[in-house]
């Protein structure tokens, strides 16, 4: 099976400068990298198609909570290894739960920067970002650290939050084989290929989500516009 050769690597590490020092939205910015990755490695975009269209025919993240149901809460260790509770952060305001697939998927980094770039208009109407990903704390530590986050960047150590919310979806031999220059095994600390769907949960200060975006194609994104709209309304409730 192909796999990425370090020139096509090259080539796809100077396509994500371009996409993420492009004007345009978020989603923008993913489809040209899209874009540009299948030019680059054909064989990664054709998998990604059949695994989206298996995920789809599986309802992939369809009974994930939705807006008026409860959030399920947790207790997650952050990049620094101290426990951060769901109830405790509602405390402070709003809460956008954002799920990511690992520091070294460019649809992630992607998505993390432009939160980051909105962090200031967040922070300013009392909501919060707390975002969740199945690497262990040194690989958190370092997506906090490469995009300036000053949100908690969470270990969900072997899925197991995105499994409660069954968000968790094994990739398939397909997609291992191609992705096979990325050590997902040493990132996560296990074998296992299970990866979060991305999605975006805003939660309330009474602990029920108000909006959601959960799309089994990881190169959708929940726009930054309209996260930000569904804070502000959630800020105004009280």
């Amino acid at each position: 099976m192909t796999s990425l050769s370090p020139a096509d690597a090259e080539r796809l590490r100077l396509a994500f400068q371009r996409c993420r020092d492009m004007e345009g939205t978020l989603n923008e910015q993913l489809r040209t990298y899209a874009d540009a990755s299948r030019q680059v490695f054909p064989a990664y975009g054709a998998a990604v198609d059949r695994l989206v269209e298996r995920l789809n025919g599986n309802g992939g993240g369809e009974t994930a909570p939705r807006p008026g149901d409860a959030m399920p809460p947790f207790m997650l260790p952050d990049a620094g290894g101290r426990l951060v509770a769901l109830p405790s952060l509602l405390e402070g305001g709003p809460v956008a739960v954002m799920f990511f697939r690992g520091h070294w998927c460019p649809y992630c980094r992607l998505n993390v920067r432009a939160v980051v770039q909105a962090h200031d208009r967040i922070k300013a109407m009392g909501a919060q970002i707390v975002a969740i990903m199945p690497e262990t704390q040194e690989y958190t530590e370092q997506l906090k650290s490469d995009s300036g986050a000053r949100f908690p960047i969470l270990t969900d150590l072997d899925n197991g939050y995105a499994l409660s919310l069954n968000l968790a979806i094994w990739l398939g031999a397909e997609i291992q084989g191609l992705l096979s220059y990325q050590d997902i095994a040493k990132f996560h600390g296990n074998d296992g290929w299970m990866l979060p769907i991305p999605a975006v949960f805003v939660v309330g200060r009474d602990g029920i989500v108000k909006a959601r975006f959960v799309d089994p194609d990881f190169r959708k994104r929940m726009e930054i516009d309209d996260l930000l709209a569904a804070l502000e309304d959630a800020s105004r409730e009280r």
